[in-house]
């Protein structure tokens, strides 16, 4: 029984999970989302009357198909909020629970999924990402398509007659309530709490023996190929890590991060993303600035892509950060194509912070950001100042030159008569 705004913890979720680890057949599913509140399940169906955003339209079988699937079982549970915490680290936490058999399903094909029962096996689906930038009505569909991929793959193992546990998850919560009763001094406590939990995950990093070289870090990394193929890497880089650095080079002048990803999506069976970077001196600061000088995919060992890089240079001790990189042109930090190639691809990262030279503690140094002090709102703030203070002394000097008549009319006598020359 959980009371109203009660928040699981993640001692609390280790107790409630426990029945799926001493069950007789130990194989779980885990369906994780960058983003889910279950404030979902109701707002969108609201929002868009009787389409149910979980009502499977490919298959009338799956129609209400969570709510088929939570009743048909038989034990079930709902816990409306959970930790941050709790559930960044429940991949980790699941592995060391049990032996089990780790497959990261990415092949949406689950006819050709092996499971072997004499195991307990651990399936991981990562879900399709829900950017904040979607419209209700796109987030809908993608609902859509997820409830087919869990109705795909439960109906198949149900088919095989194998028994298993689903959990279904999100890093983070899609929606923050807030309070609109919270005093004014807490509310600088409460963002600054809100930008710490916004780290879901450690930075990757690459090593050279016991020394790291390399810290990279995103809140979104994310693809698109040929203006159709969508492709999210931010969990297979940083939660799951799949992602292959053993390529990757580290040098005191040249450094390069090499991500290799077997069969990310249909169609492609092997990525490799660089990121290239050099140190240099640059007389004119009389210090040595690092660079990151071009970024290349490689598709399948043969297409190959490669982008310049704008604006993404930081002092060669600090690291630098930026809030949107890629290849729109309203992003602050620019990938421009640098070949035919480059033009079929389309790159997302947000939150950006990347680091190759002089890391010390395996932590960021000092992050340079590539919004530079002064924004475009201060400088509008700065002109329009300016202008008005401009206006002001304008007006105040044409006060100072009025003066007054030093010779009046006098009624009892003659008219006054001033010259044209005074």
């Amino acid at each position: 029984a959980l009371h109203e705004g009660h928040i699981i913890s993640a001692q609390e979720l280790t107790a409630v999970l426990q029945p799926a680890f001493t069950q007789n057949s130990k194989n779980l599913i885990l369906f994780l989302q960058d983003t889910l509140s279950i404030d979902d399940f109701t707002y969108l169906s609201e929002s868009y009357g009787n389409k149910n955003p979980f009502q499977n339209q490919v298959n009338k079988l799956f129609i209400n198909l969570l709510q088929e699937i939570l009743q048909s079982s038989p034990s079930s549970l709902v816990l409306p909020a959970v930790d941050c915490k709790a559930t960044r680290n429940l991949l980790s936490f699941l592995q060391e629970s049990g032996h089990w058999k780790l497959t990261n399903i990415t092949n949406l094909d689950v006819s050709q999924l092996e499971v072997n029962t004499s195991k307990p096996n651990l399936l991981v689906v990562q879900l399709q990402p829900l950017p904040s930038q979607f419209t209700e009505f796109v987030k809908l569909y993608i609902f859509l398509y997820i409830d087919k991929i869990i109705g795909r793959l439960t109906m198949d193992l149900q088919e095989r007659g194998i028994h298993f546990s689903v959990i279904y998850t999100a890093m983070r919560p899609s929606r923050i309530s807030r309070r609109t009763d919270v005093m004014w001094e807490l509310r600088r406590q409460l963002m600054a709490t809100e930008e710490e939990d916004s780290l879901s995950y450690p930075p990757l990093t690459v090593t050279t023996g016991n020394d790291t070289c390399i810290l990279f870090y995103a809140g979104n990394f994310s693809l698109k190929a040929n203006n159709s193929v969508s492709i999210d890497l931010t969990n297979a880089t940083f939660v799951t890590r799949n992602a292959d650095t053993s390529s990757s080079e580290c040098s005191s002048i040249n450094t390069t991060l090499s991500l290799k990803y077997a069969n990310p999506v249909n169609g492609i069976s092997s990525l490799e993303i660089r990121f290239l970077m050099s140190n240099k001196f640059y007389g004119a600061s009389a210090r040595n600035w690092s660079t990151l000088d071009s970024v290349e995919i490689v598709q399948d060992g043969e297409k190959f892509a490669k982008f310049n890089v704008s604006v993404i240079s930081a002092p060669a001790e600090y690291s630098f950060h930026c809030q949107l990189v890629g290849t729109s042109n309203v992003y602050p930090a620019r990938l421009i194509p640098s070949n035919n190639e480059a033009k079929n691809w389309d790159v997302f990262i947000s939150t950006l912070q990347i680091q190759g030279f002089n890391i010390e503690n395996n932590q960021f140094s000092y992050a340079s950001d590539c919004t530079g002090f002064f924004t475009p709102g201060i400088w509008m703030g700065l002109v329009t100042s300016i202008i008005l203070l401009w206006i002001l002394t304008y007006g105040i000097h044409m006060i100072m030159q009025l003066t007054t008549n030093s010779r009046f009319d006098d009624p009892k006598g003659p008219a006054l008569s001033v010259p044209q020359t005074e």
